[in-house]
């Protein structure tokens, strides 16, 4: 870290550590505890302050953001707005997402003396939701200007390295405070153990004499910990199919030759789920053994023939060796002398064939194949959870493309207040939302963010009367019985009218209506906010992977 600190208030400084990052905007919700830390970030050159509607979106901007930047942070004001924020919060910890959150609270002198302050749970306990916080994030710490110069390098730090968020909190009358020490940690950097990594090599060297087919997994933590360029080095190196998971899609460059699909067990692609299981040797990166990594445990991988890389542990058959960093295990492979002798051969996609006839109404067979047609190369692809994330898992991604989606939280209604983070994170790119009737009317305030903030996405809202996923996932009591999973009925393309804005709508209900739609909408050029009504009357209809599990929990309902 850098020297900042000179003549600085803590605030100053904390401003400055994280323009150091590259974060050039913080969101958050103004709140009488956080003045002090929104007044001096108003004076300061470099970040800009984004309002959310409220403090759970601006959480899910500030997680997309870092997905995007590398890092964010996120200003909440104490009690009220860090415990409306927990939920973005311990999603950003789940899927491995490093954010700073920024806690503005009481003054000193009422914190000391326990005083029944608003905001609080008037029992002057002013350490309680610290406390919360540290079961969600991996660091945190009270600052005040004795310690910042210290407690602020070292929670980025940690934010980095663990790819986790982190937490800081700060009383009101603080923050304009000169800091009094300007002593800073330096950085430790870890190293690889030079003999765990040889031994290592020589352990996979032996494995792979008797290799005929090998496959490379990649998933989360490949995106997190930025291993896409060694991962495909040493793809091309050893000419091997490579398929993703369900939480890692994007890990890999899925317009490149060698890309396979996302592997989802007995759900996703026969085809893919032969490769991978029909494999002599599995190289994992960055995986996370999740039930949606899994496919309800579905997946059969065969671990005494697996590498499994993590960011700096590597597991060889049953064989662990620790301080092996992924890097340098990645660089090593390249020259381990195995090449596959088979190509790939060509590769067909659920979703190449185009389903052609106009009149037809939408279906998931036929609007997804016209959703991989429209996508660009270096477009954000922001995905709900629901029926939207198993699809749109099927779809063969352009070359440069992010995908974004809360694959292991999924917290419904994450995706429409991520897109708006995503816009502010690159406004020279493309981004495309797409989320359910039911997802969208958790968090549709932040249509009213893009508006206001000139964000232009292109977003797709699919309304198949409901939530859908829960239906599929409930096998236990008929569709018709589950009240619970109906919503009320919106106009969605009166959304941007409702918000005082103007924007592009459709409504949609066949394949040809869709298909002018995206014409209009790729027209607009990023012109305007586009708003596209997918309108499905057949409320079980649903991508292969969905069916498919949906019959596997129908038969294990059956088998207890």
């Amino acid at each position: 870290m850098i020297d900042l600190a000179g003549n600085r208030t803590l605030g100053q400084y904390l401003y400055d550590c994280l323009k150091a990052e590259g974060i050039t905007e913080i969101f958050g919700v103004p709140g009488d505890y956080n003045f002090s830390l929104l007044d001096t970030l108003e004076d300061y050159d470099g970040i800009e302050f984004i309002n959310g509607r409220n403090e759970l979106n601006a959480g899910y901007a500030a997680d997309a953001y870092a997905r995007v930047k590398g890092m964010s942070a996120l200003i909440t004001t104490f009690g009220v707005g860090e415990m409306s924020a927990c939920n973005a919060i311990a999603g950003a910890y789940s899927e491995n997402v490093p954010l700073i959150h920024i806690v503005g609270s009481p003054k000193s002198m009422m914190q000391q003396e326990k005083e029944l302050a608003h905001h609080t749970l008037m029992d002057g306990d002013f350490d309680v939701f610290r406390k919360v916080y540290e079961h969600i994030t991996s660091y945190t710490a009270i600052l005040t200007p004795e310690n910042a110069a210290r407690e602020i390098p070292a929670a980025i730090r940690i934010a980095k390295e663990k790819k986790k968020p982190v937490y800081l909190v700060v009383a009101i009358d603080l923050v304009e405070k000169p800091l009094l020490s300007h002593s800073e940690t330096s950085e430790n950097v870890a190293k690889t153990n030079v003999d765990a990594l040889q031994s290592a090599v020589e352990h996979i060297k032996g494995m792979l004499k008797h290799v005929n087919k090998a496959v490379l997994l990649v998933d989360v933590k490949t995106l997190r910990y930025n291993l896409q360029k060694p991962v495909l080095q040493l793809a091309e190196r050893l000419n091997v199919p490579v398929a993703s998971l369900m939480q890692g899609k994007s890990g890999f460059d899925e317009s490149h030759p060698q890309y396979i699909g996302v592997y989802g067990g007995a759900f996703g692609s026969m085809d893919v789920t032969q490769t991978v299981e029909e494999a002599d040797f599995i190289i994992a990166v960055g995986a996370v053994w999740s039930d949606v990594n899994t496919s309800k445990g579905t997946a059969k991988l065969n671990p005494l023939k697996m590498v499994e890389i993590q960011p700096d542990t590597l597991k060889v058959g049953e064989a662990s060796y620790m301080n092996v960093r992924a890097e340098e295990i990645l660089n090593a492979l390249q020259d381990i002398g195995y090449r596959q002798n088979e190509s790939v051969g060509n590769i067909s996609f659920p979703y190449d064939i185009m389903v052609e006839d106009p009149s037809a109404p939408l279906g998931a067979a036929s609007y997804y194949p016209r959703i991989q047609q429209m996508l660009k190369e270096n477009d954000i692809v922001v995905t709900e959870t629901g029926t939207f994330s198993y699809g749109m898992s099927q779809v063969r991604l352009p070359k440069g493309a992010t995908y974004i989606a809360q694959g292991g939280w999924q917290s419904i209604g994450y995706a429409t207040p991520a897109a708006f983070g995503a816009c502010i994170a690159d406004r020279n790119r493309r981004v495309l939302l797409f989320t359910g009737d039911g997802s969208i009317q958790l968090t549709v305030q932040e249509i009213s963010s893009m508006l206001e903030n000139g964000c232009k996405p292109i977003v797709f809202i699919l309304n198949n009367n409901g939530y859908t996923i829960e239906k599929f996932l409930n096998v236990k009591v008929d569709i018709e019985k589950q009240k619970y999973n109906e919503i009320p009925e919106w106009d969605y393309t009166k959304l941007a009218e409702a918000f005082g804005q103007e924007a592009f709508t459709a409504k949609v209900e066949t394949n040809g209506e869709l298909d002018d739609a995206i014409i209009n909408a790729q027209d607009m050029n990023a012109g305007k906010l586009c708003l596209i009504e997918l309108v499905v009357k057949d409320q079980m209809d649903a991508p292969d992977y969905l069916q498919k599990m949906r019959k596997y929990l129908e038969k294990q309902e059956k088998l207890k």
